[in-house]
């Protein structure tokens, strides 16, 4: 099933396709909930721990690379890994958006770590098939079971929902905060985010990325502190993370590309957020 790895490439791929992307592991929070840990190295990928329904707290470690980005994909009932492998190399593989995978299944996890620096996040798992995926060099397939009692999400201090093609909820969050994303969008969206050196700036960076000019955006007004909150992500799907972003003035933005090829953000799909103490 090499096949499938496709996809963990494209989605990382996705998080730099602007050019405004440095990617940053989050830190590891301490949460009462079962943990799910994904191992990741330069051609594997090992998952361990708690694979039972419910509230899941996800820590990616990473060895023998600088980082690496791993993917959780669920399988409808009835589809195969190989008919999944097959589908990401017929779309995604090819510059397809990404919701070319939907008739599949689903992403409900994509995450980032670098090597000596796990990265926590919480999610809700049901019970399925499952793809591990690691950046296009591995693959893990697991079951997550049925919990008689599942674990029950702890109630984020904010959240903030993508939707096509924008960003609603909380405009300031605080360093140290568990903050909750999630995708109520129909389309496959991400939370990316890059710190802007001004509030004004932020403006004269999100009209660039109107005109799809991302390299140039985090060029003229970028403090070079940008990473990934969350995603990419199907329909419905949420992920949440303390985070220990510096205080500032951030634009967050959606980096999927369109039917017609152009990135989300050209769409509109950004948002200035402030991050404070």
């Amino acid at each position: 099933m090499k096949r499938s790895v496709l996809v963990a490439a494209a989605l990382s791929v996705a998080a730099v396709a602007s050019g405004l992307v440095l990617m940053t592991a989050s830190s590891v929070a301490a949460s009462s909930l079962p943990t799910l840990t994904l191992a990741l190295t330069k051609n594997t990928i090992t998952v361990g721990g708690s694979e039972v329904s419910g509230a899941v707290n996800i820590v990616t470690t990473v060895t023998g690379e600088n980082n690496d980005s791993p993917g959780l994909f669920l399988l409808k009932p009835g589809v195969t890994a190989a008919e999944f492998a097959a589908a990401a190399q017929r779309t995604v593989g090819k510059g397809s958006p990404f919701d070319a995978l939907d008739p599949y299944g689903s992403i409900v996890f994509f995450g980032f770590a670098a090597e000596g620096h796990p990265s926590s996040t919480e999610t809700w798992l049901q019970p399925g098939t499952y793809i591990a995926l690691e950046n296009g060099n591995g693959h893990a397939v697991f079951t997550v079971t049925q919990s008689a009692t599942p674990a029950l999400l702890p109630v984020p201090g904010a959240e903030i929902d993508a939707i096509d093609f924008g960003f609603r909820g909380a405009s300031t969050l605080h360093d140290g905060e568990l903050v909750r994303f999630k995708n109520d969008g129909y389309l496959i969206h991400m939370f990316l985010f890059a710190q802007i050196k001004s509030a004004a700036d932020a403006t004269k960076a999100e009209a660039l990325l109107l005109e799809g000019k991302g390299n140039e955006a985090a060029k003229k007004y970028g403090t070079g502190v940008a990473g990934q909150f969350a995603g990419p992500l199907s329909h419905a799907e949420l992920q949440q993370e303390v985070i220990n972003e510096p205080p500032g003035d951030y634009v967050i933005y959606c980096a999927m590309n369109a039917e017609d090829g152009r990135d989300h953000f050209q769409l509109g799909m950004f948002r200035a957020i402030t991050i404070v103490r």
